[in-house]
């Protein structure tokens, strides 16, 4: 039996409790690692005593890795359809008991959100209630037999052994088979499976088109023809990909709660719980050696400055997201990070007209970006954004910020193209002219675009999705192009 199938209770189970698992049943999610990764974000330090919490047993460290740590049970990851069938239960009037080897104090939280159960049995901080020590809680308080369970995991099958009934919920293969192998395996949830779209979704690999400002030194440099730059270049793209990857995953889990209150971003893969916390952790440091030997093949120079990205992204992730305008600065920079890289590795030299070009339009991306997300939290009724330090009435204070610096951008671009470097480069340097009010309509239509909400969370995934970016920037291409052509007039 599925569950689809699953019903209400029949007339013999009706007043037979039913004993539900708390992590990775009744939620997609483990409560000690989302405690640890709590405790990690608000007291990096902390990490250095959960040793020693771990030597006066589990239990204990779940009770430690509680304390002091807020979270929020309405946003966790519940398993829909299991929470579906327990209501069903629960209306039949069977008696309900979540019965969990989480901290009592998690568990309860949870419990009195849910409004489901009668009980609750949980680890107290002496005793870690997991596989043999659930199963002879639950006969002493029901007796063998006398209850039903839903768990999920290998250590569950003491319990099942004891119970009327297994339910089985999001489990393995494995411990399905020998789940039913018990001959009491009824009803099974089946397991939504961490397959390649999710994991696409989790490392972002759509954000890697961001890694094409590499390429602009480049072709800045008119160095077209150049194929062991263009190959240096390429590299530094994976690199980069990788790099970003392994960070998007490190901030997803710090960030699981923040996402978790976010409209769009709680449907990501680590916050609504189709991806594992654990796979995260052995990932995420996977990719970032994988981006570390590529980058030393690209050259010491590119791998310093990858290097320097994601020293600033992990600062950015434990502390700059949380300072009011400082984590804006600190995207524009790691925007502008991706072109000096880029540099770089080709071996070309960046102006100071173009690194203050790249830092200004990237600091009005970046306020986008922060503005928009504003404007999502206001809509949603909200007068904080959950993990910032910003109120949803400084939206216009953000955009005010945000046009002048897109505008900064544009005089410094015009400055530059009037520059002798511009006309040594160039062969027709007037044409240059028509680039400003190309990038003046493109800087005024982001603008536009948040102020009715219609931008992405990433405003450079905005510019590659949207038909009038694409234009605009065929449009400044085009106009690049032709002034590097000797015209006959």
């Amino acid at each position: 039996m599925d569950s689809m199938t699953a019903g209400p209770p029949d007339e013999g189970e009706q007043n037979l409790p039913l004993a539900v698992d708390l992590d990775g049943t009744l939620i997609r999610a483990d409560m000690l690692c989302e405690s640890a990764l709590a405790c990690l974000r608000v007291a990096p330090l902390s990490a250095l005593r959960w040793p020693f919490w771990l030597a006066r047993g589990k239990a204990y460290l779940k009770r430690r890795l509680g304390e002091g740590i807020a979270f929020d049970p309405a946003v966790l990851p519940y398993h829909k359809p299991l929470l579906d069938w327990l209501r069903q239960q629960r209306q039949a009037g069977r008696r309900l008991a979540l019965c969990t080897a989480s901290d009592q104090a998690v568990a309860q939280a949870i419990a009195n959100h849910l409004g489901l159960f009668d009980e609750v049995i949980a680890s107290d901080g002496a005793t870690n209630l997991k596989g043999q020590a659930k199963a002879d809680a639950l006969c002493a308080r029901f007796g063998p037999r006398g209850f039903d369970y839903a768990g999920n995991d290998a250590a569950d099958l003491a319990v099942w052994r004891q119970a009327r009934r297994a339910i089985v919920v999001n489990a393995s293969a494995a411990v399905l088979r020998r789940a039913r192998a018990q001959g009491n395996a009824q009803p099974v949830f089946e397991r939504e499976r961490a397959g390649p779209r999710v994991w696409a979704r989790a490392l972002r690999l759509h954000h890697w088109v961001k890694n094409v400002l590499l390429f602009a030194p480049l072709l800045a440099a008119h160095h077209w023809s150049d194929g062991a730059s263009w190959l240096k270049a390429l590299l530094g793209f994976v690199a980069f990909g990788l790099c970003a990857s392994a960070v998007y995953l490190s901030n997803d889990l710090l960030d699981l709660e923040s996402d978790r209150h976010h409209p769009r971003k709680r449907s990501r893969p680590l916050a609504a719980g189709t991806l594992r916390i654990p796979q995260a952790l052995l990932a995420a440091p996977l990719l970032l050696a994988a981006s570390a030997l590529i980058a030393g093949q690209v050259g010491a120079g590119f791998a310093a400055w990858l290097g320097l990205y994601f020293a600033l992204t992990c600062a950015y992730s434990l502390l700059l997201k949380r300072l009011i305008l400082v984590d804006c600065l600190t995207l524009g920079i790691l925007y502008t990070l991706r072109v000096v890289a880029g540099a770089a590795a080709a071996q070309v030299q960046m102006s100071f007209w173009a690194l203050t070009f790249f830092g200004s339009l990237f600091l009005s991306l970046a306020l986008v970006k922060r503005y928009a997300e504003l404007l999502a939290q206001r809509a949603a009724g909200r007068e904080h954004a959950h993990g910032r330090g910003y109120r949803t009435a400084d939206a216009p204070v953000l955009r005010s910020l945000g046009v002048a610096a897109g505008y900064m951008a544009v005089v410094v671009l015009a400055l530059y193209l009037n520059s002798d470097a511009v006309r040594q480069l160039y062969r027709a340097p007037g044409l240059l002219a028509l680039a400003v009010p190309i990038v003046v309509y493109w800087v005024s239509w982001v603008w536009l675009c948040a102020s009715r909400g219609r931008m992405h969370d990433d405003p450079l995934m905005f510019a590659f999705k949207d038909r009038a970016s694409l234009m605009a920037g065929a449009l400044f291409a085009l106009v690049m192009a032709a002034g590097s052509i000797a015209w006959p007039w």
